[in-house]
């Protein structure tokens, strides 16, 4: 992996990585309903295709043999596969709302107020999550997170 170019291609033909997201049909997957889960994450596969989609974004191919499929991800959803990996509840673009007031230096998060997942960082225990809410970032657990809409969250499938 290449880790200094995080914004291009940072993964090589052939390598080892691993999916971090459940990966859903879009509609650009033949065979399958918008919505069908194609690969849980965690699954390894190998890169076996650099692209791009509408032109700016870089578009892995990833050939899950355990699973005889070949899917396209994002460099986001994507870590090496000899990387640390920790199963979280919530994924990158989840919307959550916290579940107590969170103290910043210059005031509070008031429980209840919803921000989006923008990082998870599964190298320690317990999981911490990068989350963007109104006007600031912070680094929480995932224990002070909730779905932001519980009817429509689906919990990870393991």
């Amino acid at each position: 992996m290449i880790e200094e170019r995080y914004d291009e291609e940072r993964f090589e033909f052939g390598e080892a990585v691993r999916v971090t997201r459940n990966v859903r049909n879009d509609g650009t997957y033949p065979g399958r309903e918008i919505g069908d889960l194609l690969i849980r994450r965690g699954s390894v596969g190998h890169v076996i295709e650099v692209g791009t989609f509408l032109q700016d974004q870089v578009i892995y191919t990833v050939h899950f043999l355990d699973h005889g499929k070949m899917i396209g991800c994002r460099a986001e959803e994507l870590i090496s596969a000899d990387a640390p990996w920790n199963p979280s509840r919530f994924e990158f673009r989840d919307k959550v709302r916290c579940n107590r007031d969170l103290p910043t230096a210059d005031g509070v998060i008031a429980s209840g107020t919803e921000g989006e997942v923008l990082k998870i960082l599964r190298e320690r225990e317990p999981l911490l999550y990068h989350v963007r809410f109104p006007g600031k970032t912070m680094q929480v657990p995932e224990v002070v997170l909730e779905p932001a809409d519980p009817a429509n969250f689906r919990e990870p499938e393991e």
